[in-house]
């Protein structure tokens, strides 16, 4: 059977994030946004919401939510802003997530628990200047020093890399070996050799921090490896799963955004003696963005809906991240064209929009890549082997099969 109907938890947390964001976040981020201002106090507020620890079981701190209310909290929040959504991405999916996927009980305890209370802000740090859709073939080395390695190397374009306290880094203790060759490790801030800096001149999300990360013979022990040496590409992939399904989510925020803005100002702008929105060409493209938004929607929904059930959703994520952030873009040239020379400007958020969405089509994957993994699926040259995890509730989650 299929049922569409939100359940009452998820209708609370969908009003909860909205009601976040319109009190929280729209009435400052269009100053925010000009100004580059990034305002850490929003991510504690949003902590005592318990938005940063969503979907992290209960025992380990977290609020214990269900994937589809994830999932519309994302949206909500990207409705807003997509720094905020970020968060999201980076704190809760790609770091949280890989720690209660593949942490020990202590890392679990160590480093999950206060970053789902929000006591401690987390970010994951794969990409280098040298290295993005190439995952498995990092140049930052991880060499054997006694009880623990030394790091060195660059990352570059980590989203809160100079707010994090917790680092989620992988590098190669053999670049021979390729992705098997990768490890995943927890840094701390503060740790010798770790340095981190802030990329200026972004073209959008400018409302949130986006910086490199120093590794400079940084000494980390044995015990802040996540997984076996050598499963580290393993626990990046994994987590990328887990992200792209955030970021899905919210570019269907963002493109219910622009539709908003748009249908609004086609009701107050008349020209011809009429409202725009009684022109044809306009009602066009204000269709066209329903039928996307209701399409990528329901794309994160079943991805959701499967990862209740404990399965693995690598093909459905990677198809609602691909969709969903194409349409995003669409939608928010659609609404600057509405708009007209409005739209240009920062006077109406359309420009905001389109700034922010076109990030998404780029990070957690390119829209080339996931061509390439829609065509593989289909040509039968991929196929997935089952993740070994409990359904939610209990998301007790055991290592994904390699």
């Amino acid at each position: 059977m299929i049922d569409f109907s939100l359940t009452e938890e998820n209708r609370l947390v969908q009003q909860a994030a909205r009601a976040f964001a319109e009190t929280e976040i729209l009435p400052y981020i269009r100053e925010w946004d000009a100004r580059g201002e990034v305002h850490r106090e929003v991510f504690d507020k949003m902590a005592e919401q318990g938005f940063l620890g969503a979907p992290i079981p209960e025992r380990y701190g977290g609020a214990g939510m269900d994937y589809i209310s994830f999932a519309l909290l994302c949206e909500e929040l990207e409705r807003a802003d997509t720094a905020f959504r970020v968060v999201q991405s980076v704190h809760v999916a790609l770091n949280s997530l890989a720690l209660l996927q593949w942490g020990t009980e202590e890392q679990r305890q160590r480093w999950l628990v206060p970053q789902a209370r929000g006591e401690k802000l987390a970010t994951f740090a794969l990409t280098e200047p040298g290295v993005g859709t190439d995952a498995a073939n990092l140049a930052t080395t991880a060499r054997r020093d006694g009880a623990g390695y030394r790091l060195n190397g660059q990352k570059i374009w980590i989203s809160l890399a100079d707010l994090a306290d917790h680092f989620l880094v992988f590098a190669t203790v053999d670049r021979a070996k390729g992705w098997r060759g990768i490890c995943a490790f927890v840094l701390e801030r503060g740790m010798k050799g770790l340095s981190t800096g802030t990329i200026h001149g972004k073209m959008g999300i400018r409302a949130g921090n986006t910086g490199l990360i120093n590794l400079d013979d940084v000494f980390v022990p044995e015990e802040n490896r996540i997984g076996e040496e050598g499963e580290g590409f393993l626990v990046a992939m994994s987590a990328i799963d887990q992200g792209r399904y955030t970021v899905a989510a919210g570019a269907v925020g963002l493109a219910q955004a622009c539709l908003d803005a748009s249908v609004r100002y086609a009701r107050e702008r008349r020209t011809f003696g009429e409202e725009i929105g009684r022109h044809q060409l306009v009602k066009e493209m204000i269709a066209r963005m329903v039928a996307g938004i209701e399409a990528g929607r329901l794309l994160v929904w079943r991805a959701g809906w499967l990862k209740n059930l404990g399965r693995r959703t690598t093909r459905e994520t990677s198809l609602a991240k691909w969709y969903a952030t194409e349409h995003a873009v669409q939608c928010a040239l659609d609404a600057i064209q509405i708009h007209g020379a409005y739209g240009y400007s920062n006077e109406y958020p359309v420009e905001r929009y389109l700034r922010n969405a076109k990030a998404a089509v780029i990070y957690e994957g390119t829209s080339q890549l996931h061509t390439l993994i829609a065509a593989d699926y289909a040509l039968g040259y991929r196929e997935d082997r089952p993740l070994r995890c409990e359904p939610w509730p209990a998301q007790g989650f055991e290592k994904a099969a390699s």
